[in-house]
C-alpha cells in the first residue's frame, strides 16, 4: 500500500510539472479538438443523462460540451464535492444561466452549495448513461490517476449498486497526461475509454 501511494505521489508530481508547462492557448486548442471528438462519439450521441466535470485550470475545458448537452436537450449533472470527506454527488443543473449562478468553491469551480436539497441527484432517480472523467494522468488500459481524494472511485462504486448500473466512463485528456502505466490499487475503478488528440 505504501509503495503504491509513493509511486502515485511521484507520478502526480511529474504530471503537474508537465501540465504547468502547457500554455493556455495549447490547453484551449486541445480542449476544442476533444470536445469535437466527444460530440461525435456514439456513446455521447445515444446518452440522455450525462455527468460532466467543471474543469480546473489544468484540466480539459468542458464549456463547449456543457453548451451542447443543453442544446441537444440532454440532462446535465455536475459534481458537488464535500471537501471534508470523499463524498461526491452528481446534481442536475437546468441551464447555462443556472450554472453561472452557482457559488465558487476554493478550487475556483462552481458547484451547488452544501445545503442545497432541491436539486435532483443522479442516483436518487434514473442514474447516469455517461460520465466524463477528470484526472491528472491516464493510461490506455483504463488506469486513471486522480488527485488522491477518491471522489470518483467512491461515486462509481455507488453507481454499481444502482439498478441502472455504472455509466460508461470517458476521460478527457491532454496528450501530456497520457502515461505508459498508471499505478492502480484495489480501490481504483478502471475507466472505459480515454479521449485524447492522436498524432
Amino acid at each position: 500500500m505504501a509503495v503504491l501511494r509513493a509511486s502515485k505521489q511521484a507520478l502526480r508530481k511529474d504530471l503537474k510539472r508537465r501540465l504547468a508547462a502547457l500554455s493556455a492557448e495549447e490547453k484551449q486548442r486541445q480542449s476544442l479538438v476533444l470536445s469535437r471528438k466527444l460530440l461525435e462519439h456514439p456513446k455521447y450521441i445515444s446518452s440522455q443523462r450525462v455527468a460532466v466535470f467543471l474543469n480546473m485550470d489544468d484540466e480539459v475545458r468542458t464549456e463547449e460540451i456543457i453548451r451542447d448537452i443543453f442544446k441537444r436537450g440532454k440532462s446535465c449533472f455536475i459534481p458537488r464535492y464535500l471537501s471534508s470527506s470523499s463524498h461526491m454527488d452528481m446534481l442536475k443543473i437546468n441551464s447555462l444561466q443556472d450554472l453561472e449562478k452557482l457559488p465558487l468553491t476554493s478550487w475556483n469551480i462552481r458547484q451547488p452549495s452544501d445545503d442545497c436539497k432541491s436539486r435532483e441527484e443522479a442516483l436518487s432517480s434514473g442514474g447516469l448513461d455517461l460520465m466524463l472523467m477528470p484526472g491528472l494522468g491516464f493510461d490506455l488500459n483504463g488506469g486513471r490517476l486522480g488527485r488522491g481524494k477518491g471522489f470518483y472511485d467512491t461515486y462509481l462504486r455507488r453507481c454499481s449498486e444502482h439498478p441502472i448500473g455504472k455509466p460508461y466512463t470517458i476521460a478527457l485528456a491532454f496528450k501530456e497526461q497520457l502515461c505508459q502505466k498508471v499505478p492502480v490499487g484495489s480501490n481504483d475503478v478502471l475507466i472505459d475509454e480515454v479521449l485524447y488528440e492522436e498524432q
